[in-house]
């Protein structure tokens, strides 16, 4: 298909530049093609009631760790240049690679040093050790390991989408609005956004109805946020997000699914994980590594039940996996209503509900 067969025009005051407040109260919009009422208005609050006994939600249990930094480069002379470097991919124990900007003022061998800003704050020194074709820096730094991790969190600023951060400043306040409340395991580099919407009093209320809640871990890459250049999906390369299923938790939805429940999705991050752990016949088995699975109409889902999913962006491979689940016209129709409703777009925006054609 076109690419710009996804795009849409988004007016700029719906996109969200905070996240509702509680988080359970931003809008749900129910998505289920084929039904007496396709498209319904909700709260991400009344997501129990369309829940059923037996049922199973699937969260990502990854956590977002603070990889923007701010570097300084000393040059000759007594001058320093400074950058910033978005951390995107574990390489060993002390280097990780980063997009860097302006990453003209970086050469392989150049020392460089991050700092949160504050006066008398400790540093965090680096070596650049390469630069990719693809625009990646590479730096190795002076810790390791378990060092390296704290450094980072003590000077890391949260990595906030180019559409948050080109308009406001990250502040303090994200560093609880930009993570799940369920998040364990760190290693993303941008949050999975439907999590968000989520408190223990709303885990709480998804258990009392008799659904099981289950969790993988994807770590969010940064290409979550690289627009889409081709012109045809075809032609299209995913990029690739390290994620594992357990076997106990394939073992457990997949008896579930036997006992004629539901596997809910929380986020395309849980989805794209399931479906790449699904065998043709829906069967889940364990799963560790890189995915690069791209769903766009056509596709058909072996496992998940229903999706629940933040507004994407135009022409992203986002908004293309909600056309593949619920059909592409059926997309339009939503999203359509949602601007027309004024729901609020992207990571701290409101959510739908992505359900199976009506039968």
């Amino acid at each position: 298909m076109r690419v710009d067969a996804f795009d849409f025009h988004l007016p700029p005051e719906q996109i969200a530049l905070r996240p509702a407040q509680p988080r359970e109260s931003a809008r749900l919009l129910i998505v289920q093609p084929g039904a007496a009422v396709e498209l319904r208005d909700a709260h991400v609050a009344d997501l129990p009631g369309f829940l059923r006994p037996g049922d199973a939600v699937v969260v990502n249990d990854t956590k977002v760790i603070p990889a923007r930094l701010n570097g300084t480069r000393a040059r000759t002379g007594g001058v320093t240049v400074a950058f910033e470097a978005t951390l995107i991919r574990r390489l060993s124990a002390d280097s990780w690679a980063a997009f860097a900007k302006p990453a003209k003022r970086l050469a392989p061998g150049d020392r460089v040093r991050f700092a949160g800003g504050g006066q008398g704050e400790d540093g965090l020194e680096a070596t650049v050790t390469a630069k990719t074709e693809s625009g990646e820096v590479h730096f190795a730094f002076d810790l390791a390991g378990r060092d390296l991790d704290a450094a980072i969190d003590a000077i890391g600023h949260m990595p906030l989408p180019p559409y948050i951060a080109a308009r406001r400043p990250e502040d303090a306040q994200d560093r609880a609005d930009y993570q799940p409340v369920f998040a364990r395991v760190e290693g993303s580099v941008a949050a999975p956004t439907a999590s968000l919407h989520f408190t223990p009093e709303l885990l709480a209320r998804i258990a009392a109805v008799g659904v099981a809640i289950h969790t993988v871990t994807l770590h969010v890459g940064a290409g979550t946020f690289l627009p889409v250049k081709a012109e045809d999906t075809a032609d299209h390369r995913m990029h690739g997000e390290w994620g594992e299923v357990t076997a106990e938790t394939a073992e457990a939805l997949n008896a579930v699914r036997a006992r004629g429940g539901r596997i809910i999705t929380i986020g395309s991050t849980a989805t794209r994980l399931i479906e790449s752990a699904a065998a043709p016949d829906g069967r889940i088995g364990p799963f560790l590594g890189e995915t690069d699975i791209f769903m766009t109409p056509g596709y058909a889902f072996r496992a998940v039940d229903a999706i629940l999913t933040n507004f994407h962006l135009p022409k992203s491979t986002l908004v293309m996996l909600v056309a593949a689940f619920v059909g592409h016209e059926v997309q339009k129709r939503a999203y359509a209503h949602a601007i027309a409703a004024g729901y609020r777009f992207y990571s701290y925006g409101d959510a739908c509900l992505l359900l199976p054609p009506s039968r």
